[in-house]
């Protein structure tokens, strides 16, 4: 139990990341198929399904869920939300040592490692090679956080990257380019010349480690060593983004939320035009589209701006198998997890929410080509893969994320605080963690 206790701990500090969606609350439903059983020999095998978030992305794991029971008379899913991806993590740590966990549920990437290490999660290698399945049409650049020391331990799913949405309604007014910021110079010079005072931020976010994971990368650097046992942003790199969004705080053109429903705020003021940028992940496309059209505006997207390249972390969450299962409960949980990790359902959730198809073959289906001539605004954070990267997967990276955020905190709410010395307060923090 000593061992579970301190899972939890890493495990259930809240993440804050967008890469996720929506919290809004979903209900849980029990999508079971309709097909009768001849017999006890014959009755299908039930399983259930733990996911995150709501809107659009709960709706497109129930509909998914339901077309998987509609599709076979085999295996009988049981789709639950779960909340946030911090709630569900606690939640099947909780449910693991009772010995009641779903048999397949979200694992969000960063922490992959931290359930996997600790026993939790099937390794899926054996399963993979049983069904020969081609593992080269996952995009490889999705794939840096399903693996463990080298063992498959889950499958990408709904995927994403940060992008900047922006209202180009207001950029076309102020006589921007309304095709959006490129660097750090131009976002900036956007956010002044969009905000109105008392009236408009330039743009409106939370402290988020997700974002701030992307600003060092832009800077050219990376959050963890190279063998894993000290930080690696207490330089530069890592100062940089912070000096930038406090110089733009002071200057009255970002508004930095300091409460728990920052990131909400953010999303709600962008919604209701209080401001004209948002940092957002790439699964809030369609209900932003929807906003859109409803407010009057028109939506644009772009990369996330450069400094001195391009660079974001990828994001969301991979599907996991519960370990200690049975024989059948292993087989059920493996071809739900196989079907809905297919070309098909790729091509299906990354179209109807906005999150990363996670194979190439989807990528370039003529379903998927067809999406992004239409609309293209559903390719830019495929396009922008090229510049991103895997998360860290440290057992305590979740706490030390945590921290970060907390540092940078301090220094939004205390001017005497400067970026310097949050930066290096959290790396102390986190170099305190890596060592033990």
């Amino acid at each position: 139990m000593k061992k579970f206790a301190s899972i939890l701990l890493a495990a259930t500090l809240a993440l804050t990341v967008t890469a996720c969606g929506d919290s809004n609350s979903a209900g849980s439903t029990d999508n079971a198929a309709s097909g009768s059983s001849n017999g006890a020999a014959n009755k299908p095998i039930e399983i259930t399904y733990w996911y995150s978030w709501g809107d659009k992305i709960a709706e497109n794991n129930e509909n998914l869920v339901k077309m998987f029971n509609d599709s076979q008379d085999e295996v009988i899913v049981k789709a639950e939300y779960q909340g946030s991806y911090a709630d569900q993590h606690s939640k099947a740590q909780a449910a693991f040592a009772a010995g009641n966990a779903p048999e397949v549920w979200q694992n969000e990437i960063a922490s992959v490692g931290v359930f996997a290490e600790s026993g939790m999660t099937q390794e899926l290698t054996s399963f993979v090679e049983k069904d020969q399945l081609d593992m080269d049409d996952f995009i490889q650049g999705l794939m840096g956080n399903s693996y463990v020391n080298d063992k498959l331990y889950a499958l990408p799913y709904l995927r994403s990257t940060p992008i900047l949405y922006f209202n180009r309604t207001m950029l076309k007014e102020a006589g921007l380019d309304p095709d959006g910021p490129k660097n750090w110079a131009e976002f900036e010079d956007y956010a002044h010349k969009l905000t109105i005072k008392d009236q408009r931020y330039g743009i409106s976010m939370p402290v988020d480690i997700w974002f701030y994971e992307a600003f060092v990368r832009q800077s050219g650097g990376t959050m963890i060593s190279e063998d894993g046992k000290s930080a690696a942003f207490n330089n530069e790199t890592g100062i940089e983004p912070v000096k930038l969004w406090l110089k733009m705080k002071e200057e009255g053109i970002m508004s930095i939320g300091t409460t728990d429903d920052a990131g909400t705020q953010a999303k709600t003021d962008f919604h209701n035009q209080r401001s004209a940028m948002l940092f957002s992940s790439t699964a809030d496309l369609t209900n932003n589209m929807k906003v859109a059209e409803d407010q009057g505006f028109e939506l644009g997207t772009t990369y996330m701006p450069a400094n001195d390249t391009y660079g974001v972390p990828t994001g969301g969450a991979n599907l996991v198998m519960t370990s200690g299962l049975s024989p059948e409960k292993q087989e059920a949980a493996w071809k739900f997890i196989k079907w809905m990790t297919a070309k098909e359902q790729t091509i299906y959730a990354s179209s109807f929410t906005g999150y990363l198809p996670s194979r190439i073959s989807a990528v370039e289906s003529d379903e998927m080509k067809k999406l992004y001539e239409e609309k293209p605004l559903f390719k830019v954070a495929v396009d922008q893969l090229e510049y991103a990267g895997p998360r860290p997967m440290q057992k305590v990276y979740p706490e030390i994320g945590e921290m970060i955020k907390n540092e940078i905190l301090r220094a939004v709410v205390d001017s005497s605080v400067s970026a310097e010395a949050a930066v290096a307060e959290a790396a102390k923090k986190a170099d305190a963690l890596l060592i033990k």
